[in-house]
């Protein structure tokens, strides 16, 4: 079962640099979604995989809880 992973992030460039490193992580693109308007990054994936997610948004600077 899949869960909701979302972080915030301040520009499009922080974004698309998020998703790029995501994707180069071996997470499908079509798990990825960027909402421009609420600036937030979501990942949908298995709860035991949530951890490498928060670590690349830790490292392009996302804020997430």
């Amino acid at each position: 079962m899949s869960k909701a992973v979302n972080g915030k992030f301040q520009s499009m460039d922080q974004a698309r640099n998020t998703k790029n490193d995501l994707i180069g992580s071996e997470i499908p693109q079509d798990l990825i979604y960027i909402d421009e308007g609420e600036q937030t990054i979501r990942v949908m994936l298995p709860p035991e995989e949530a951890r490498e997610v928060y670590e690349i948004f830790d490292r392009h600077g996302v804020t997430h809880e």
